[in-house]
């Protein structure tokens, strides 16, 4: 039996000309304000642009002025007009928007007219979207839920995505986002992907294509499993750490591997996109209930799923086959965005919650092999079959969090009311730590674990969290 839990969970406007009319051809000059309304990407040429949004708010320093004509601030003769040197002298201060009301009124007209004060206000308006505070680059996971919520309120899928596959397609959607936003020069940048090798750390430099050539090869088990065709051909190895060697072996002889490296790229970014598709429009076809359908555990590493035993079979359910997947294509998505500095945020809330509880039931098969190795800490005790044993209270905090109770003593030991009541151990980990310790990009001395009662069974834990990590 995996972890108990108790009470589980199923898994604008449009930019206006300033005052004035100039001479025929004469750029046009918006009037300053707080946000950039939709339209075409980039200003034309002579046009000066309204302040950008996510410009700091700034208080206008320009003195008010009054007399002369209205819209017009006074010269120091008091006829009511600036020279051209004056209203050169404000570019930097309208740019700012620190203007007063009349002195930008003033400086807006007088741009329509002098082109070459037009040209000058474009270059310092830019410059100012520098100052701006710097912000994330990466989309809110939150975003694209609630956009894709809201059309589906308004028009539902014909063919909804079950539950169970949304994890992998978000997943995929933000990784093919993240591949979108890579500079030209970013794409050879070495990528180094870690792991857990027993009980030292391994790791590897890969480039982009290589780490996309990976899941299309570990996606293709899934493809296969569901009626999809293998990518690697209906011979290819079922082992994962050889499937990913064909995968380069196959795409190095085709030739696939030499170039620039953005084109190298682009031909494994466009396979990974299209199989992982057609992986959730399979889902899609299927329908909710199929998530209940059980696989082989070959469409995974078997490693993955440790500690499934003959009375529960080497049999996973396609729902967590999915979920496999997405937690794989988050790993790598993160791998890709470490090595380029690209902030890259932990998945939807109820999503992560559906991967902590994947790793959650994977730790008790985990212990028990780490066991079998002789790589335990704990002693082991004997008990009935299907009696209680020694549990681990697992706390996991955030929004993707929950309490599990941890068998140490078999991985088919049931976990009753007083067996939890009595963990020997409390572990408190973040969800995002929890799942990086899982993935193995992160050590337990890294991790900021906060546990109380039998420091043996907490190590035990940890250690059988981080084996489950793989390439």
């Amino acid at each position: 039996m995996t972890a108990a839990r108790p009470g589980s969970r199923e898994p604008g406007d449009q930019e206006q000309p300033g005052g004035g009319a100039g001479a025929a051809g004469a750029p046009r000059v918006p009037a300053p304000r707080g946000g950039r309304a939709p339209g075409p990407a980039a200003p034309g040429p002579g046009t000066v642009p309204a302040v950008r949004r996510g410009t700091a708010p700034r208080q206008r320093t320009g003195r008010e002025r009054t007399g002369g004509r209205p819209g017009a601030a006074p010269g120091p003769e008091g006829d009511g007009r600036l020279t051209h040197q004056e209203l050169m002298s404000l570019l930097g201060v309208w740019a700012l928007d620190a203007c007063s009301v009349q002195e930008a009124a003033c400086v807006e007209a007088h741009l329509n007219d002098c082109a070459r004060c037009a040209d000058e206000a474009l270059r310092l308006r830019d410059a100012v979207t520098l100052l701006g505070p710097p912000r994330s680059l990466d989309l809110d996971p939150q975003l694209r839920h609630g956009v894709l919520e809201s059309a589906l309120a308004r028009r539902p899928a014909v063919r909804p995505v079950p539950g169970w596959a949304a994890p992998y397609d978000a997943e995929a959607a933000r990784l093919d986002a993240l591949l979108h936003d890579i500079n030209a020069d970013e794409w050879d940048i070495p990528v180094r992907v870690r792991w857990f090798a027993g009980e030292e750390r391994a790791g590897r430099s890969l480039t982009v294509a290589q780490v996309l050539d990976h899941l299309v090869a570990m996606d293709g088990l899934l493809a296969r499993a569901v009626g999809l065709p293998d990518p690697l051909g209906a011979d290819a190895p079922a082992d994962p750490l050889e499937r990913t060697e064909t995968r380069w072996r196959l795409v190095t002889a085709a030739g696939g591997d030499s170039g620039p490296a953005r084109l190298v790229a682009a031909r494994a970014w466009e396979e990974w996109r299209e199989q992982s598709r057609e992986l959730v429009r399979t889902a899609a076809r299927r329908g909710g209930r199929t998530g209940e359908e059980m696989l082989p555990v070959s469409v995974c590493d078997p490693g993955i799923f440790p500690g499934l035993g003959a009375a529960a079979g080497p049999r996973i359910p396609l729902s967590d086959a999915y979920l496999n997947r997405a937690f794989a294509c988050w790993t790598h998505a993160g791998d890709i965005a470490d090595a380029v500095d690209y902030p890259y945020e932990a998945p939807l809330g109820a999503h992560l919650r559906l991967l902590v509880d994947l790793t959650a039931r994977r730790l008790p098969g985990s212990i028990a092999g780490r066991r079998r190795a002789g790589l335990a800490t704990t002693r082991a005790r004997l008990t009935t079959a299907g009696a209680p044993g020694r549990t681990v209270h697992l706390e996991i905090e955030g929004a993707g969090g929950g309490d599990y109770w941890i068998p140490l003593d078999s991985p088919t030991a049931a976990v009753t009311r007083v067996a939890a009541r009595d963990a020997v151990a409390q572990v408190a980990l973040a969800d995002v730590e929890f799942c990086r310790l899982a993935a193995g990009r992160q050590s337990p001395a890294e991790a900021a674990v906060a546990g109380q009662g039998d420091q043996a069974a907490i190590s035990d834990v940890l250690s059988a969290l981080t084996a489950l990590s793989r390439l």
